[in-house]
C-alpha cells in the first residue's frame, strides 16, 4: 500500500496509482451543468485527446484552489489541444458553484463523491479519511498514462512543469 503524507502524518493509498504505460483506468464520476443536471462521466466519455486528471481533497481548501486556479491558466494556453479535470469528493452542485465564483472555465470538475470509482481505480483514495490525495496524470490521445505525480504531502501543491512540460510533447 503507497503512503503519503497528510501535514506531516502518514496516510495509505487504497490500491496502487497507475504508472507511466499503462493504460487509463477506467472509472464513473458526476458532473453537473444547469443545462445537463447532473450526468454520471466515465473514462469514455473524455474527448480522445492529451487529458490531464487533476485529483484533490476539496475545492473549498487553500491549496486545492490555488492549484485548480494555476491549472486552469496554464492550460488555457493550449486551448482546445488538451483537456483538464480537476477530481474531487465535493459535490458537483458545489463544484459548479466554486467554478463560477472563481472564473475557472478550462479546468473541468468532476465528482467521485457516489461511488469513489476514481478513487479506488486510479490509487488514490486515502483509507484515514476517504478523500483523494493530491495526484496528476497524463492521459495521451490513445488513452495511455504518460505522467503521473503522486504528490508525496497532500498540504503541498504539485510540481508544475514536469505536467506541463509532458502535455507540449503531446501536442507539439
Amino acid at each position: 500500500m503507497t503512503e503519503v503524507l497528510l501535514f506531516g502524518k502518514p496516510v495509505h493509498l487504497v490500491g496502487e496509482p497507475p504508472r507511466p504505460g499503462e493504460p487509463a483506468r477506467d472509472f464513473e464520476v458526476h458532473r453537473f451543468t444547469p443545462d445537463t443536471g447532473l450526468v454520471p462521466v466515465r473514462l469514455a466519455d473524455l474527448p480522445a485527446k492529451p487529458r490531464l486528471l487533476s485529483a484533490v481533497p476539496s475545492l473549498d481548501t487553500p491549496v486545492c484552489s490555488l492549484e485548480t486556479k494555476t491549472l486552469d491558466e496554464r492550460l488555457a494556453v493550449f486551448g482546445e489541444a488538451v483537456a483538464g479535470y480537476t477530481i474531487s469528493l465535493d459535490l458537483p452542485f458545489a463544484q459548479a458553484r466554486w467554478c463560477g465564483a472563481e472564473g475557472v472555465e478550462t479546468m473541468q470538475t468532476l465528482s467521485d463523491w457516489k461511488t469513489r470509482s476514481f478513487g479506488t481505480s486510479w490509487g488514490v483514495l486515502t483509507e484515514e479519511t476517504q478523500l483523494l490525495a493530491r495526484a496528476v496524470f497524463v492521459l495521451d490521445a490513445a488513452g495511455t498514462v504518460v505522467y503521473t505525480q503522486v504528490v508525496p504531502e497532500i498540504a503541498h501543491e504539485p510540481q508544475y512543469e514536469p505536467m506541463l512540460a509532458m502535455l507540449e510533447s503531446l501536442v507539439g
